[in-house]
């Protein structure tokens, strides 16, 4: 089994000791057990998964889930309560800020120390030791105590150490979060060198479009509990749908998960399927073909968010004609249209659009108001409008996904009232000459001089 499985975790639970007052841990050593002054905490409870070999896991939740404590478990930095963690080969870490740094201790001493541990010797680290000080960019800060380092300067540090051991397996936590724009892009780069080369990443993120673009797979805690594992944009959904739940009614959907009710929808989507829908018409190959209606391209994928008061229904595309379409040409325009029901009123709202590839990757959309103080004010109870965003198709040939999402206020934070998830599925059709490449068609013109 080790030959294919880098990682296997088989029914893992942690407990915390929780104590109300400081005294109370005292009185737990004395009594020895005899009385209990603690209430126990289950951090991770029952979690059961594997990952193969060269694969990248996503791990997505909420604050409080068990994410890290799962990775931690992992790397052998917590002992479980119960079950079992085994690894195969070199593992490196990057959890929370600052872990494994004696903050006493220069940077040149901590990276000695860590490539130590994660077990390179004195001679490696020494021929490895500028390529990490130049990723790090602390320049003259190497020699100086760590506890003097801003976090950016120890999550750099941490990366470059971790990153340069050439790990078989590569374990990183939301510590990157703290990075500016451009080192999180240095250090995604550098995610996707090591991915090339066959390691096994196990990543914990918020952003789901970071999962979505580095991850085979993804799976989805909550509470402590493995709620969901599948492809990383349906994983996404499922997150997202549970993160924007009414607090009375997250528990009604964790349960919905936990028990598969939302299984057959994770199965049916997957991007290889729905890339292989057939274009009903067959193209000469000196005729582009005319937009049309295929009724049987619908999205099997929509995940419905729980509402807030409003309810969207109804998404679909129509031509300059008001006639329906769903597989487009490029470069005509269009508009998407779909109905939202408010069954009460609801203030300063904001509609929007979003359109993404089958694997999740968002590529474009609008928004009816960039700022809330240009949102729609007020909509009374009972009311239902219609929402429409004209666009002009620029995408190459192939199948997208399209979202619909309505925003208010909700107790004096700005939430979804409701939002559809891959709500409509639309596939732009082959073109006779297409000489754009990628995903959108940006109208490039090649120009060839001769310069002899």
């Amino acid at each position: 089994m080790c030959s294919d499985i880098a990682i296997d975790v088989e029914s893992i639970s942690k407990r915390f000791q929780i104590y109300d007052k400081p005294r109370d841990r005292l009185l737990q050593m004395i009594t020895r057990g005899r009385k209990q002054y603690f209430r126990e905490f289950l951090a991770v409870r029952d979690v059961t998964f594997r990952v193969e070999k060269g694969e990248t896991v996503g791990i997505v939740g909420r604050n409080g889930s068990g994410k890290s404590t799962l990775l931690q478990l992992i790397c052998g930095t917590l002992n479980p309560s119960a079950g079992n963690v085994r690894t195969w080969g070199r593992v490196a870490a990057l959890l929370e800020l600052g872990s494994g740094f004696n903050p006493e201790f220069t940077g040149r001493e901590n990276v000695y120390m860590n490539a130590a541990v994660l077990g390179l010797s004195k001679a490696e680290t020494d021929s490895r030791f500028s390529d990490i000080e130049a990723f790090a960019e602390i320049n003259e800060f190497i020699d100086q105590p760590v506890k003097t380092y801003s976090s950016g300067m120890m999550v750099r540090l941490a990366f470059a150490v971790a990153i340069n051991v050439d790990p078989q397996i590569l374990i990183v936590d939301e510590a990157l979060s703290v990075g500016d724009e451009r080192f999180q892009r240095k250090c995604f780069a550098r995610i996707e060198a090591i991915k090339a080369k066959g390691a096994t990443i196990l990543f914990v993120s918020h952003s789901g479009n970071t999962v979505i673009e580095l991850c085979d797979r993804a799976i989805l805690m909550d509470a402590g509990e493995k709620l969901a594992e599948g492809l990383p944009n349906q994983i996404v959904s499922q997150y997202q749908k549970l993160l924007y739940a009414p607090a009375e009614k997250a528990a009604a959907v964790r349960d919905e998960i936990r028990k598969g009710i939302l299984e057959e929808q994770l199965k049916v989507a997957s991007p290889r399927s729905l890339s292989e829908i057939p274009v009903l018409v067959k193209m000469d190959e000196h005729l582009d073909l005319e937009e049309y209606f295929d009724p049987h391209l619908k999205s099997k994928s929509v995940v419905s968010y729980v509402s807030h008061g409003a309810r969207i229904s109804e998404p679909h595309i129509v031509n300059l004609k008001d006639e329906p379409v769903n597989c487009l040409r490029r470069g005509d325009s269009y508009k998407y249209r779909y109905t939202v029901d408010f069954d009460r009123s609801a203030t300063a709202l904001r509609f929007g659009m979003m359109i993404k590839t089958l694997a999740g990757v968002e590529i474009a959309g609008g928004t009816s108001a960039t700022r809330i103080q240009d949102a729609v004010p007020h909509i009374a109870e009972s009311t239902k409008i219609q929402v429409e965003f004209k666009f002009n198709c620029h995408l190459n040939p192939g199948a997208y996904f399209l979202n619909a999402g309505v925003i208010g206020i909700v107790d004096e934070n700005e939430t979804y009232l409701h939002r559809l998830i891959d709500g409509c599925l639309i596939k732009v059709l082959p073109m006779s000459v297409n000489t754009a490449t990628g995903i959108v068609d940006f109208s490039c013109k090649v120009n060839l001089t001769d310069l002899v």
